[in-house]
């Protein structure tokens, strides 16, 4: 069972359930590997929605060697999430608001002198 209090999630890969935890730890592989001067520069990377599979797997191996598991990226790379692509991209996106939070809502409307929400003429 995953503590979400503690940023853990549970991904189902290859059939099987894990827990994955960005820990201080996944944290500093990450910020090495992204070349991340610190964690708010990786958080802002993040932020910024483009991540490549690449990423998803260091993203996910991070997690779970975090989560107490000891898969190296190689494994990750060979593993199977329901929904294909688009099911690891929904581990990534669980595992980053677990441990970020949730991403500030995108106004719908940017238009100068008008609230978020309120529509152009």
């Amino acid at each position: 069972m995953v503590n979400r209090h503690r940023g853990e999630v549970e991904a189902v890969l290859d059939g099987r359930p894990y827990r994955l935890c960005l820990t201080l730890g996944a944290l500093a592989e990450l910020e090495d590997a992204f070349g991340a001067s610190d964690m708010l520069a990786l958080a802002e990377r993040f932020e910024a929605g483009r991540l490549g599979a690449r990423d998803a797997i260091r993203i996910i191996a991070a997690g779970l060697r975090g989560g107490g598991n000891e898969l190296d990226e190689a494994q990750v790379a060979r593993m199977q999430a329901d929904g294909g692509a688009a099911g690891f991209v929904e581990i990534v996106v669980a595992l980053l608001t677990a441990t970020f939070g949730a991403a500030k809502p995108i106004a719908e409307d940017r238009t100068p002198g008008k609230s978020a929400g309120e529509a152009a003429d």
